[in-house]
């Protein structure tokens, strides 16, 4: 049913809508489940759309949402590299298979990670490997954990939901059309799947590099560590990540193929949230009934796609290195999504036939493309984690910004022209596409935004081929890419899922051959 904001906000104004429509007394109606919700905006009206079930003269029989995960600590290993979404799901659903995951994660818990992060805003130290990329959760831990794919061939993204539900998500991300966790309780649901998967005789090795893979017969059979420990297991699973880039260069040294790949680069877009508001909702204020407005743009200039990317309502910007001497911005929200600011990446499509000037590198074209425009914006910013900004309007006409808004990036900003100083094939496309977005969301092209640099990570330039029947290498057998650093998925939910398909067909290509 399409409502008000008013009367969406209250069971108390929609349950006798509902009674209307279904002829009934109000008091017959003994429950409202809300299994979808979304914005209408289209309307100069802001709608909300309600899919409800309604329970009359009845309760329905309540089910819990619970998973159940056996004891598997004498159950046959697999080792995971990496403690991201498609790691950790990885290492639920083997449970669930009876299997005992390993995993093998380069950076620290939760609890210690955080204090590494405080240093990069507060000492501009960048530890490689504890930061905003690494460690337990990945990427995502420190993310606003946007719960949404455009894929739903990988897997049940409602499963995924419930997981993260019955570890200590809110309910709304079981109906919202674009659920999040929220930054601030991120970090308190990866620990609690982490007491999961240890609980039921798994194991998590944090401070652990893998230095190796051991082939033998091209067959994958274990690992070794950065301190030389092997460790043998029945298959392994790569989850490491788009940004453990010495991993694409182990897979290279060891003849083990990968290929190239497109991926995207630009700039962080930020604007004051209630200008984002004003555009999307049509209206001066958007009123106590609404949540901070989101937006989704995507362009075509000059034969390559620019989009919105990880678009952050009422969030932040912060930095997200993963080693000394880059600059990577990225971007995240608490679960209020409460700050004053909306920020997305608007980032430029780069396809491995743009890169000639780097074609001598082969596969690592793009990979290197992306270190060279991080480095350049690190030391643009006075090689600090201080970001290289520029206001939006000052980005698009080519002249200098005398000064900067109010932000929410800390460490800070610093007034670069990047209008001259980014790579020509992002910049003249961002211009373009900046114009474009304005007429159709006026007051989008504004000097009351920035742009900062840069915006890198949005997937990796690199794919680890597979194949799609047994998840296995092209040509290892026993060896699983998996998730975002493997070019499989793109986010939490999709890594998530990959990683349960991983495990599926590990378990069933390990019955195949008992």
């Amino acid at each position: 049913m399409s409502l008000s904001p008013k009367q969406a906000s209250d069971e108390q104004y929609y349950k006798l809508i509902l009674a209307e429509k279904l002829h009934v007394d109000e008091d017959r109606i003994k429950l409202i489940n809300i299994r979808r919700k979304s914005i209408d905006a289209r309307q100069r009206a802001v709608r909300i759309n309600l899919g409800v079930e309604v329970y009359i003269d009845e309760l329905p029989v309540q089910e819990k949402i619970d998973f159940k995960y056996d004891k598997v600590d004498q159950k046959p290993s697999v080792i995971i590299v990496g403690a991201g979404p498609a790691g950790l799901f990885a290492a639920l659903r083997l449970i669930e298979l009876g299997f005992k995951p390993i995993i093998f994660e380069r950076g620290k818990n939760v609890s210690d990670r955080k204090r590494d992060i405080a240093r990069i805003h507060r000492e501009h130290i960048v530890d490689p490997d504890s930061n905003y990329g690494f460690g337990e959760g990945g990427a995502g831990t420190f993310s606003d954990g946007k719960l949404y794919t455009r894929s739903k061939k990988r897997g049940s993204i409602r499963r995924i939901l419930e997981i993260f539900y019955s570890n200590g998500a809110l309910p709304e991300i079981l109906i919202d059309a674009h659920p999040h966790i929220g930054s601030n309780m991120l970090p308190g649901i990866i620990t609690s799947i982490r007491n999961k998967i240890t609980e039921a005789g798994g194991e998590i090795h944090f401070n652990s590099r893998v230095a190796d893979l051991i082939i033998e017969n091209d067959r994958c059979t274990g690992i070794m560590l950065s301190d030389t420990t092997l460790i043998e297991a029945e298959a392994v699973i790569l989850a490491t990540g788009h940004s453990a880039r010495e991993i694409y260069e182990l897979l290279y040294e060891k003849g083990i193929s990968i290929e190239a790949k497109t991926f995207a680069v630009g700039v962080r877009a930020e604007h004051p949230q209630i200008l984002i508001d004003a555009i999307q909702y049509n209206q001066p204020l958007r009123g106590p009934y609404l949540p901070p407005a989101i937006y989704s743009f995507a362009e075509q200039v000059e034969h390559r796609g620019v989009y919105s990317f990880c678009m952050c309502p009422g969030g932040m910007m912060v930095p997200a290195a993963t080693a000394p001497g880059e600059m990577v911005i990225n971007g995240m929200s608490p679960t209020k999504r409460n700050t004053a600011f909306a920020n997305s990446g608007m980032v430029v499509e780069i396809r491995p036939e743009d890169l000639n000037e780097f074609r001598h590198l082969g596969v690592f074209a793009g990979l290197e493309f992306q270190r060279n425009i991080e480095r350049l914006c690190f030391a643009l910013n006075g090689q600090s984690q201080f970001a290289p900004a520029q206001r939006m309007a000052d980005f698009v006409t080519g002249k200098f910004s005398q000064d900067l808004p109010e932000s929410s990036y800390h460490p800070g900003l610093v007034s670069v022209p990047l209008h001259d100083k980014l790579p020509k094939r992002i910049r003249t496309r961002l211009q373009e596409a900046f114009k474009l977005i304005d007429k159709k969301a006026h007051g989008y092209l504004t000097n009351e935004a920035v742009v900062v640099g840069v915006e890198s990570r949005t997937s990796s330039p690199i794919r680890i081929p597979r194949n799609e029947d047994t998840f296995e290498h092209v040509k290892i057998k026993g060896l699983y890419p998996c998730g975002e650093g493997a070019g499989y998925a793109g986010g939490i939910v999709s890594s998530a899922m990959d990683g349960e398909r991983c495990a599926e067909a590990i378990a069933g290509n390990f019955r195949l051959r008992s």
